[in-house]
């Protein structure tokens, strides 16, 4: 192939600094010529779609990420695909209702997130494919990020997958506390089980980044001088973490939204969703917003 004619070449002939390599040194320079040409292969972006969202609703963030890449680098064209989700797809994790751990309280990802995890492997494998096996980062917005973490540990190490790069939008990260009193976690147990398999930062190797936006504050449903919006948003909070007066997205708290041990990220008035912005309501998606985090998808060399 032309990869192995290359290689003998390169062995066969000289180093970086013309003198020709043999033995140890061979291998070395070999080494070294390997590594560069590693950086150079095409990087992709897999974005993962959240809980109720479709991948149309990702076209502005696609769009955003490619013209930043095309503009403000000289490496290879950035490639970024969306996992095929349609809406009606969630219904499919109605099948957790089937198991009796979703009734206790210690549902476990899988087999009810199986459909998910499955689309996942096909988008990896299609843009090896395309990259010859260029590197991947993987990019989880809301439920797509402990989808994401799942993946890594139930499906395929970022070794074998090509992953060296995962960050998260808004994604709850951690379960709310088991003593929070009228809190129930909405997954189940499926992020106990997440966090408690791959905790934190967990795989060697990967750049985790954790990205929330701090769009509005939450409040208790008594709490005196403060707006309607404040307390509907503080009992959704409450359900996530535990507590109501607590800053986030709109959706999901900070607190909840970072991973220990990754590169954390909060963004001033982002709310969570691409469902529901508009000129006063930007998202994690918007162009202006994508400047402050977009080149964090690269993994330095």
């Amino acid at each position: 192939s032309m990869r192995l004619l290359q290689e003998r070449r390169l062995v066969g002939s000289t180093g970086a600094s013309g003198r020709v390599c043999s033995g140890a040194r061979r291998a070395r320079c070999l080494r070294g010529v390997v590594m560069k040409a590693a950086q150079q292969r095409q990087r992709s972006v897999i974005i993962l779609p959240g809980l109720g969202n479709c991948a149309a609703d990702y076209d502005d963030l696609v769009a955003n990420l490619v013209e930043k890449a095309t503009q403000e680098t000289s490496d290879s064209p950035l490639r970024v695909s969306v996992l095929p989700v349609a809406r009606i797809d969630w219904l499919r994790n109605a099948l957790g209702l089937l198991d009796g751990n979703y009734w206790r309280g210690t549902l476990k990802p899988r087999p009810t997130v199986d459909w998910y995890l499955n689309k996942l492997e096909t988008c990896i494998q299609e843009a090896r494919d395309e990259t010859s096996g260029g590197p991947i980062t993987l990019l989880a917005h809301s439920a797509g990020g402990w989808m994401g973490r799942t993946y890594l540990v139930e499906k395929e190490s970022p070794g074998d997958c090509g992953v060296d790069c995962f960050v998260s939008l808004g994604s709850p990260h951690s379960p709310p506390p088991k003593e929070a009193a009228g809190v129930v976690d909405q997954t189940r147990g499926i992020l106990t089980w997440v966090n408690e398999t791959t905790p934190g930062a967990f795989h060697e190797g990967v750049k985790y980044v954790s990205i929330c936006g701090k769009y509005i504050k939450g409040a208790r449903i008594d709490a005196k001088e403060v707006s309607v919006e404040q307390k509907i948003t503080g009992q959704g909070y409450k359900q996530v973490c535990g507590s109501s007066e607590v800053w986030g997205d709109g959706i999901v708290p900070e607190d909840s939204a970072h991973l220990e041990g990754a590169l954390q990220i909060d963004l001033e008035g982002i709310y969570h969703s691409p469902l529901g912005k508009g000129d006063d309501k930007k998202w994690y998606g918007d162009s202006d917003v994508v400047d402050q985090w977009w080149n964090n998808i690269y993994v330095d060399p």
